[in-house]
C-alpha cells in the first residue's frame, strides 16, 4: 500500500471475482456491476456502499491492503484498484454463455456502482478497457461518474462503443456549496453537467441521476435544475430525494454543519422524524413529476420501498407505479412505455 495524493491510502485489491450479478435492475440500472476499485476518492457522507457486504464483510482485507479500521468512518481515505479486471474479462466475456436479462435491468453492465470508475486516470485507464470489452462483445454498459470531464479523455472509446454505452452522472443540485458540504472531494455540479454535455455534443448517450435532493430545494430550485440538465439531453432523468437511514445520515448532518451549511444541517435533521421525510419526498416526488411532464422531459422517481409501505393507500398506489414503470429511456432494447405518466394523486395534488 502506499499514500498518495490528499492523503488517500491506495494498493491493489485481491478480489478475484470481477463480474456479478446486481440487484439494481430495480432502480432500471442494470443486472450485473464491474467495479473498477473498492473504495472511492470522494468520500461523499451518505453514501451507502461502507455499509453493504462488499465493504462491511471485508475488515481483514481492509486492514491488511489499506490499513482501514473504521470503513464507514475512513469512505474516501482508501483505494484499491482491480487494474487486472481487463486481463481477465475478455475471457470472462468469452466463456459467459447465460446472461440475466431483467425486465428492468435488460442485462446491463454498471460500472461502477460501489466507486467512482472515473475519480482519477488510473481508475478510468480499467473503465475504458471495460467499455471497450464489453462493446467487443455485444454486451451493453451504464457508466456512472461524477467526474464526466475526466472521462472524456475516453470519448473515441465510448463512440466507438456506439449503442452499446451509456454515461451519466448524479447531480443532485446546483448549489456548488451545498454539494461540497457532502460530497466533499467530487467534482462540483457544473464540472458533471457540462461533461456530459459534451458527450451528448459528440454522439454519446446520457443519464442523469438526480439524486439525492436535498430538504433545502423548493420546487423553483428543482424547475431550474432540470432546465439546466435538460441541456445534456439525457435519455433519462432518474430523481430520489435523500433518505434519512442508514448509520452514515449522522456524518451527513454533521458534514454539512461543519462546512457553514446550516440550513441545509437543519431541514436535514428534521427528516429523522419519518413524518416529515415522508411529507418531504412526496413533495418532491410531485414536483418532479409535474415539472418533467411541463417541460417534457424524460422523468423517472425512484420511491423507496418505505416511502411505498407508509404512504397512505392511493400514494403508495402511485409510488408503486412509479417502481414497476419502465424507465422511458431507449437503452439496451428497452420496451418504452406508451402510456403517460402514473397519475398524482389527488390528496398530494
Amino acid at each position: 500500500m502506499s499514500i498518495g495524493s490528499g492523503g488517500v491510502t491506495t494498493g491493489k485489491d485481491p478480489t478475484q471475482a470481477i463480474l456479478s450479478e446486481s440487484g439494481l435492475d430495480s432502480k432500471h440500472l442494470c443486472d450485473y456491476v464491474i467495479n473498477v476499485a473498492t473504495g472511492c476518492r470522494h468520500g461523499c457522507k451518505f453514501c451507502y456502499v461502507p455499509s453493504t457486504p462488499a465493504v462491511r464483510t471485508r475488515p481483514d482485507m481492509l486492514k491488511d491492503h489499506a490499513d482501514v479500521d473504521n470503513p464507514q468512518l475512513e469512505w474516501g481515505s482508501y483505494v484499491l484498484y482491480r487494474d487486472e479486471i481487463p486481463d481477465h474479462l475478455d475471457g470472462i466475456l468469452k466463456r459467459k454463455q447465460k446472461w440475466n436479462e431483467t425486465d428492468q435491468g435488460c442485462g446491463v453492465v454498471g460500472i461502477s456502482f460501489a466507486t467512482d470508475c472515473y475519480m482519477d486516470g488510473r481508475a478510468g485507464k480499467i473503465t475504458r478497457e471495460v467499455v471497450r470489452l464489453l462493446a467487443k462483445h455485444g454486451q451493453y454498459a451504464r457508466v456512472l461518474t461524477r467526474n464526466p470531464i475526466l472521462a472524456l479523455q475516453d470519448l473515441e472509446t465510448f463512440k466507438q462503443a456506439g449503442d452499446y454505452v451509456t454515461i451519466g452522472s448524479s447531480i443532485p443540485t446546483m448549489d456548488a456549496a451545498e454539494v461540497a458540504s457532502i460530497e466533499p472531494r467530487a467534482p462540483s455540479p457544473e464540472h458533471r453537467l457540462r461533461g456530459l454535455r459534451e458527450f451528448s455534443e459528440a454522439g454519446v448517450q446520457t443519464f442523469v441521476s438526480m439524486s439525492p435532493t436535498y430538504p433545502t430545494q423548493s420546487r423553483s430550485d428543482l424547475r431550474a435544475h432540470l432546465e439546466q440538465i435538460a441541456e445534456c439531453d439525457p435519455a433519462v432523468i432518474f430523481h430520489e430525494p435523500i433518505n434519512p437511514r442508514g448509520g452514515n445520515f449522522e456524518m451527513t448532518v454533521e458534514a454539512a454543519r461543519d462546512a457553514g451549511e446550516t440550513e441545509l444541517a437543519r431541514q436535514l435533521d428534521s427528516l429523522r422524524d419519518r413524518e416529515t421525510w415522508l411529507s418531504y419526498s412526496l413533495e418532491q416526488f410531485k414536483a418532479v413529476q409535474e415539472i418533467g411532464e411541463e417541460l417534457d422531459l424524460p422523468v423517472h422517481l425512484w420511491p423507496d420501498k418505505h416511502q411505498i409501505n407508509h404512504a397512505n393507500s392511493d400514494v403508495s398506489e402511485w409510488l408503486q407505479q412509479w417502481k414497476d414503470r419502465q424507465s422511458p429511456e431507449e437503452f439496451a432494447d428497452r420496451e418504452i412505455p406508451n402510456e403517460p405518466m402514473p397519475e398524482i394523486p389527488s390528496r398530494l395534488s
